[in-house]
């Protein structure tokens, strides 16, 4: 059974197995230096729907079944599946996973949701709730623009520390480990994050607002499990870019901790930023779903992988919070996945 250690973390004895695992994304993200991990590409924006929300559902909708076939099992077989987006009520989830007949859990991180969503999923699975269960999660940079920001048709300009939202989804079937899996990945350890606000306003510039809650999580999971980051094959946050990664890195130096040489962004790892028009780099629920459900999950059945940590990051803010001139209040929940 699990049991806490130290703060925040909780380590799964049991150690719940990934059983399958898929992504889709859509044009730009496949133009990108991870196309060929990817299961799903879709070329269209709309993906055959009338609207950017409604092909936002068919994605996370698609990659679910994608990772359920890749598992080998039926929809009946998961008991339950944890799921969230950015729009508002997380429709995108609500109405890409009706027809999946599985018990639904939705949640909220802003664009930490996916490692909120495979945390649940695992503890479920190690405290004997199900056998099998599932994460969730997607992102529209069309439907999320106009929902944060403006219309597409504004064509307002873009600030150099803005991130692109990515279109895309990812999901993960974790399972009870009965035979100990030995070339599947596994979830060992969890730590959730508390919510961290140092008053940043600009909503172009998420780097720097989730930053500090990335540094407070990742310094208690290692303090909290007497571990280092040379401990680690990679220390992956969700989608901080080049401002939010940079900051992260003195952070923790500051701290004596260094994390230079293990550390890498899914938000810097999706698009090449040197040559897509993406600024800063990715973001979006989506951002760390599609390259940990692509390339990091298929370096681990490689063998190129064998001990990470996963640290999604959000931004916890809504469009009227931003109005109202609020600040964005940030939060990092922490995966270890080994071999």
């Amino acid at each position: 059974m699990a049991k806490k250690i130290g703060v925040h973390t909780i380590e799964l004895e049991s150690c719940p197995v990934v059983l399958g695992y898929a992504s889709a994304v859509g044009k730009k993200e496949s133009e990108g230096p991870l196309h060929s991990y990817f299961d799903i590409i879709y070329p269209d924006p709309y993906v055959g729907e009338k609207s950017f929300e409604k092909a936002e559902s068919i994605m996370q909708k698609n990659a679910a079944n994608k990772a359920i076939e890749k598992a080998a099992l039926n929809t009946s077989d998961i008991n339950f599946v944890f799921a969230g987006d950015l729009l508002n009520q997380c429709a995108g989830s609500h109405y890409g996973l009706r027809d999946l007949n599985i018990a639904f859990i939705g949640l909220y991180g802003a664009c930490s949701t996916m490692a909120e969503a495979l945390a649940f999923a695992a503890l479920f699975v190690e405290g004997g709730f199900a056998s099998r269960s599932m994460a969730v999660t997607s992102s529209h940079f069309c439907a999320s623009e106009r929902q944060f920001r403006f219309p597409l048709e504004y064509g307002g300009q873009r600030a150099p520390t803005s991130q692109w939202t990515v279109t895309g989804a990812g999901a993960v079937v974790v399972g009870e480990n009965k035979n100990n899996e030995t070339n599947s990945p596994h979830i060992k350890r969890v730590t959730f994050g508390k919510i961290i606000d140092m008053g940043i306003t600009d909503i172009n510039n998420m780097g720097a607002a989730m930053a500090p809650s990335a540094y407070e999580t990742i310094k208690t999971f290692l303090k909290d499990t007497g571990t280092n980051p040379d401990d680690y094959d990679m220390i992956l946050t969700g989608d901080l870019g080049q401002v939010g990664s940079q900051l992260l890195i003195d952070l923790l130096q500051k701290d004596d901790i260094d994390i230079s040489k293990v550390h890498n962004d899914c938000g810097l790892m999706i698009y090449d930023i040197n040559k897509q028009d993406v600024h800063a780099g990715g973001s979006g629920c989506g951002c760390s779903a599609s390259v940990l459900c692509s390339v990091i999950m298929k370096r681990f059945s490689q063998g190129q992988l064998n001990k990470i940590l996963f640290a999604a990051t959000g931004a916890l803010m809504s469009p009227t919070t931003v109005q109202q001139g609020e600040s964005i209040p940030g939060i990092t929940h922490l995966i270890e996945i080994r071999k």
